[in-house]
């Protein structure tokens, strides 16, 4: 068991992706102490934009749990769409959420301008948090970051328990978000220029067109074809349900799910999965842990990740490197093993396995070369299945998996989950009138009195009082704990007036809003100019220790040398000849990799001799050739322990 030295349970956030208002909603309800959602412009998934009111109704949603929602400003910006980024900032503080999401430090500025203005006195400022797109997997970045004034440090999705735990030890008052399940990328967030280079379409930018997903030939200098047509930088999904305790004990402070445009029955099903093993693990360590937010949800399905859309499951580097994280074989989704074909006939086969089958279920099967092909089940008897047409390349012994479960598809249709506080319940006497209090588990209390003579009953009323008290119906609250003092269960309430004083306390608790922790105001931002922020100017800080690049405006470039960055690198996307006529701002990089990976294409397929692989045959450099015919070398950086994919 964790102990904690302050006596003060730790909150602990589970933080979910909201594609829009209604799956934000749904992440709320189902678990979710906080969502990420973007705006209408510049958020790092560009087809998951949202309009301000909507994100404000998602607040005021949130809020009634004393959840929170932060808005991803997580892109770069250029030059000439400064001005409607202020707008849209200012726009968004004022939709009352609680936290903004900064890849650009333009963003920074502009923010602790607004805060000034006089329109904001007495508003809210919402915290600033580095995306994980500002390349976060060292202590001395995490230092920077918040040595500026970010109250919260986004880290890459490749570190390790020991490096979160050394991350941790040197900012130990800022929170560090942690990427516990979903998509993965090849490179380095923030890091990944490949899909602006071949497509113009800028990571960077919320635009990214998923060149990792691409079969690749893998070619030696030679021009051997050392693996044909496959998908050499595709990973796994990242599952870190059963390392949850791992990482919250490395000092995680927020736990993310990643998928922005995945559908709703994903986001229902992984929050449901994580909430339920979060509040395990928080009731394993009492006093030690404590959920962020306030609120129970309770299911009409059982949560199961195997159900919803993944590449198979990887823990990624939490362990240090290991060899199961790549999907050579297809991007895809496969789900879950349902078994091997056993027998196979004209128009039907059977399944040697125990899953249970549905018409209408959708399978998939590897071929012998090593193809993906799917099929969906036309009818069901027993264990022996009809395809809707028999699969040409199935062959008996081939291992079968289910990418779509009918039932389950089903039942995460609709309302799936309730989420309700808790509510304690007084009635009693005091100084002859009748007297209803409550509170929340939040610690809102309100209470009324009845202003009528009280009457005898001819008989106990105790039942009946309780009865009336509990019917909650549609409010967010749920009865915990219902006393009656003062001999009140004695006396004759009518019903009427029981129902009419329940709904006043409620409302008066309604009204109350849950303190979700200190937001400061425009007199105390945490990203004003201090003392610490002062102090670091006059020592000069080297861009590439503290990996800062991705600069697109004056703005970032002199907030950079304002703060001793020498050398900050510009924005690839302002210097790649091949679609960019833009002023540079910056220091141009010359020869900079398409792709800085912790991933590793020798280790993966066996050749690592530096952890005892077997040594290569081919002849370095090895390439990268997609089927239109474009090109990329591979770097082994064996120093660093990294590969770096670079343009020809």
């Amino acid at each position: 068991m964790n102990t904690n030295n302050n006596n003060i349970p730790r909150p602990i956030e589970l933080l979910a992706p909201a594609k829009n208002l209604e799956q934000g909603i749904m992440a709320i309800d189902h678990g979710a102490d906080a969502v990420y959602i973007g705006a209408n412009e510049f958020g790092a998934r560009q087809a998951a934009g949202n309009s301000i009111e909507d994100i404000a109704q998602l607040a005021a949603y949130a809020h009634q749990f004393g959840a929170r929602v932060y808005v991803t400003v997580n892109t770069i910006i250029y030059e000439h769409e400064l001005a409607n980024a202020k707008l849209l900032l200012r726009r968004i503080v004022k939709a009352g959420i609680d936290a903004i999401l900064v890849q650009d430090m333009a963003v920074v500025e502009m923010m602790k301008e607004i805060a000034a203005e006089p329109e904001m006195r007495g508003v809210s400022m919402p915290e600033l948090h580095a995306s994980t797109q500002t390349d976060n997997r060292t202590a001395e970045k995490a230092t920077w970051l918040s040595s500026i004034g970010f109250s919260r440090v986004v880290l890459a999705r490749e570190l390790s328990i020991d490096e979160i735990k050394a991350i941790h030890k040197a900012v130990p008052q800022t929170e560090l978000e942690v990427f516990v399940h979903g998509a993965l990328c090849v490179s380095y967030s923030g890091a990944c220029y490949a899909s602006h280079h071949c497509f113009g379409r800028s990571a960077n930018r919320g635009e990214c067109a998923q060149f990792c997903r691409l079969a690749f030939d893998l070619k030696d200098n030679r021009g051997d074809v050392i693996r044909k047509a496959s998908h050499l930088l595709s990973l796994k999904d990242m599952n870190q349900l059963d390392r949850l305790e791992d990482i919250i004990d490395a000092g995680a402070t927020s736990l993310k799910i990643e998928g922005r445009l995945k559908d709703a029955a994903y986001v229902k099903n992984v929050v449901a999965a994580y909430n339920q093993k979060l509040n395990d693990i928080i009731e394993n360590n009492p006093g030690v842990y404590c959920r962020s937010s306030r609120g129970k949800s309770e299911y009409t399905f059982v949560p199961n990740l195997d159900k919803t859309f993944n590449r198979g499951f990887t823990h990624y580097f939490l362990d240090g490197r290991r060899d199961d994280i790549s999907s050579f074989d297809t991007p895809k989704a496969m789900g879950e093993y349902v078994g091997y074909v056993k027998e196979i006939r004209r128009d039907s086969f059977n399944v040697a396995g125990t899953a249970i089958f549905a018409n209408g279920d959708g399978l998939c099967f590897f071929t012998q070369d090593h193809k993906l092909h799917g099929f969906r089940v036309n009818r069901v008897e027993n264990n022996r299945l009809f395809p809707l047409s028999m699969p040409e390349n199935l062959k008996a012994g081939m291992a079968l998996y289910r990418n779509n479960d009918i039932v389950f598809e089903r039942a995460m249709e609709g309302k799936t989950a309730e989420r309700k506080l808790d509510i304690d319940i007084t009635i009693g006497v005091d100084c002859g009138k009748i007297v209803l209090e409550a509170e929340d588990e939040a610690g809102r209390k309100a209470f009324c009195t009845l202003d009528e003579p009280l009457q005898e009953a001819q008989k106990p009323q105790s039942d009946n009082i309780i009865r009336q008290l509990e019917k909650l119906g549609n409010t967010q609250f749920r009865p915990r704990k219902t006393k009656l003092e003062g001999g009140v269960g004695n006396m004759f309430i009518p019903s009427s007036r029981l129902a009419a004083m329940r709904r006043n306390v409620i409302a008066l608790i309604e009204e109350q809003p849950i303190n979700i922790g200190e937001t400061p105001d425009a007199s105390k931002l945490t990203y004003s100019n201090n003392e610490s922020c002062t102090n670091k100017r006059k020592h000069a800080i080297d861009a590439e220790k503290i990996n800062v690049a991705n600069v697109a405006n004056h703005r970032a470039e002199a907030f950079y040398e304002e703060h001793g960055v020498k050398h900050a690198a510009a924005a690839f996307e302002l210097t790649d000849n091949a679609y960019s006529s833009k002023r540079i701002y910056g220091t141009p990089h010359t020869n900079m990799p398409l792709m800085t990976c912790r991933y590793c294409l020798r280790y993966a397929m066996g050749y690592c001799v530096k952890r005892g692989g077997k040594q290569p045959t081919w002849k370095e450099p090895l390439l990268l050739e997609s089927s239109d015919g474009r090109q990329v070398r591979l770097v082994f950086n064996c120093a660093k322990c990294q590969m770096e994919v670079y343009a020809l």
